[in-house]
C-alpha cells in the first residue's frame, strides 16, 4: 500500500510512454501543422479586416480544422482552391 505513494514517475516515461520518441515526434508534427494553418488563417483574416474570425482563430484551437474551413470555403483563397480543383 505504501509503495503506491513512492512510485517513481520516470519508470512510466520509458518505451511507449509519454516520453518516448514516437509520441514526441507526433506531438511536434501536430504543433507544426496547427501553427502553419493558424498563422495562414490569421494573416488572411487580418488582410480581409475580419475581426471576429481573427479573434476566433486566436481563442479556439481545433488543430487547423477551423482554419482550413475558413481558408477554403469562407475566404476562398485562390491558390489552394485551384490546386484542389475547386472553383
Amino acid at each position: 500500500m505504501l509503495q503506491f505513494f513512492y512510485m517513481n514517475p520516470i519508470d512510466y516515461m520509458g518505451f511507449g510512454g509519454i516520453g518516448s520518441p514516437t509520441w514526441s515526434g507526433a506531438f511536434l508534427l501536430v504543433i507544426a501543422w496547427s501553427l502553419f494553418w493558424k498563422g495562414f488563417a490569421l494573416w488572411h483574416a487580418a488582410k480581409r479586416s475580419e475581426k471576429w474570425w481573427f479573434i476566433a482563430f486566436l481563442v479556439i484551437n481545433t488543430v487547423g480544422i477551423l482554419e482550413i474551413v475558413y481558408l477554403f470555403f469562407v475566404a476562398k483563397v485562390p491558390e489552394f482552391r485551384s490546386k484542389l480543383g475547386l472553383k
